[in-house]
């Protein structure tokens, strides 16, 4: 059985997909402020997150420490020119991405998963902090990606949005 932030990983790309493809096309690259992310530019930040994690989750199985590069996130959506990028395609390949994701997070053994790491720097770079001096498991950083997805899609599609509800406007 895979782990419980697969389930919720895998339920969310689908009941987002269909969404967020309904989004009119001049919607998706609306900058709310000056300085925000239109939503292209979120999805590109979310496929740039795919990408960093995917490795780390790869990684992670054969090492004692959770410690990571972390990566310029405005730089990398700006350099990438997600704004330009056709919604369409964005979407398509944030789902697939993390859909191959959570079969890597299922391939991990549990005791991998869930053995606690003393040496880590997701004080640094997780969405939600752990002290670097506090344990932690590689099982907690993949529901912190997770969390992290789940919070970009509701600054997209309004924070009522919850996947476990098929996706739908509350």
């Amino acid at each position: 059985m895979p782990p419980s932030c697969v389930r919720t990983l895998l339920e969310t790309v689908d009941a987002a997909v269909p969404v967020l493809l309904a989004i009119p096309d001049e919607r998706t690259t609306y900058r709310s402020a000056p300085g925000k992310w239109s939503p292209r530019e979120i999805v590109g930040h979310l496929i740039d997150s795919a990408s960093n994690n995917h490795k780390r989750f790869v990684v992670a199985r054969w090492r004692d420490d959770l410690v990571f590069d972390g990566y310029a996130q405005d730089d990398w959506v700006e350099a990438q020119r997600y704004q330009e990028g056709t919604w369409s395609d964005l979407v398509t390949l944030w789902a697939h991405f993390n859909r191959h994701i959570g079969r890597v997070m299922t391939s991990v053994p549990d005791e991998v998963r869930m053995r606690e790491r003393t040496a880590h720097n997701l004080d640094r770079i997780a969405w939600r902090t752990v002290p670097a001096d506090s344990p932690v498991t590689l099982d907690y950083f993949m529901n912190d990606y997770v969390g992290h997805l789940r919070h970009h899609l509701q600054q997209i599609l309004g924070i009522e949005w919850d996947s476990r509800r098929d996706g739908h406007h509350g």
